[in-house]
């Protein structure tokens, strides 16, 4: 049955309109047992987002950021910092210029090309966005800028140049906790350019 068939009376408030959108939604939706169940959720929008896991096959290392994220603070994470690929905002009709972008911004780095390995949604239950994700060759000759983000977003970020057995290492420990960076990682791990050296660890 299409999903038009499913949802009926869509109701749409705005909760919070401060950086990002808080929306409350109150809809009847067609049940698999044929009952109409009257239901509300509340979705979270930030628009969509861009991830990259920058690897450099010769010198076999990843480069990674690390950032003060506050949310991550306030949940369990003492430090308040988290290791994470390069990623931002999806504020451009083109996610694959987006991502150049924030790699220069973040790392300095001027990337000619990336590749694209999957779409996700990071958390469906409440939040709308949709994260492409994507793999990227660096080389020291693309060093182009100092990186570290953009001090008018107030951005402070420290870059981590990590060998294939460290960034393993890091995996295996806890270290990386943030979603997705470690779906960018497993993915090139089972997939992806860092399969065979993984495989020797």
């Amino acid at each position: 049955m299409p999903l038009s068939q499913r949802l009926r009376n869509i109701q749409k408030e705005i909760l919070s309109d401060a950086w990002y959108k808080l929306y409350r939604y109150t809809f009847d939706y067609l049940r698999s047992d044929g009952l109409w169940d009257r239901q509300q959720r509340e979705a979270y929008d930030r628009g969509n987002g861009v991830a990259v896991l920058l690897y450099n096959p010769q010198a076999e290392t990843i480069l990674l950021t690390s950032q003060f994220r506050m949310p991550t603070y306030i949940n369990g994470n003492a430090t308040g910092f988290l290791t994470e690929a390069c990623a931002g905002v999806l504020d451009q009709a083109d996610p694959e210029l987006c991502i150049q972008r924030e790699i220069l911004e973040e790392t300095g780095y001027r990337v000619p090309k990336v590749e694209r390995v999957m779409e996700v949604y990071t958390s469906p239950g409440a939040v709308t966005e949709r994260m492409f994700l994507y793999l990227a060759r660096y080389t020291s000759e693309m060093k182009k800028e100092d990186g570290g983000g953009l001090m008018d977003e107030s951005e402070d970020i420290e870059l981590l140049e990590w060998s294939y057995k460290e960034t393993l290492k890091a995996m295996e420990n806890g270290l990386i906790r943030d979603a997705k960076t470690l779906l960018l990682l497993q993915y090139a791990a089972l997939y992806g350019p860092l399969k065979a050296a993984f495989g020797k660890s």
